[in-house]
């Protein structure tokens, strides 16, 4: 059995704050994904559900990629109807029962209808 001096972490019982927000960005770090590659003919298939939800008056589940640092971000997911699809900016407005999100449609990397 390792005695506690051996072990010089287990040892310590006091951390810093500092030393403690950086453990804890380091881990939200490792969470964070680059964004995946799509080909044309899935975007086209990703504005066709929307449209076709929009004008049915059917709920979607839509999935994205949030930036965050660098290159890298991580994947958002939310359902709900879709109120409202912005051709010139190229966003989807997205309704739930608690929250309205606005989605650019360069993000989306999954829909589900």
């Amino acid at each position: 059995m390792a005695r506690k001096i051996d072990n010089m972490f287990a040892a310590s019982r006091f951390v810093l704050p500092e030393q403690r927000e950086l453990y804890l960005q380091l881990k939200e770090d490792e969470k964070l994904v680059s964004m995946p590659m799509l080909e044309q003919d899935e975007f086209e298939s990703f504005e066709y559900i929307l449209r076709d939800a929009q004008q049915e008056n059917y709920a979607v589940t839509i999935t994205w990629w949030g930036h965050r640092k660098n290159n890298l971000g991580t994947t958002c997911m939310m359902w709900g109807k879709v109120e409202w699809i912005n051709p010139n900016n190229r966003r989807v407005k997205l309704l739930t029962d608690e929250d309205v999100q606005w989605i650019p449609m360069d993000t989306i990397i999954a829909v589900k209808g």
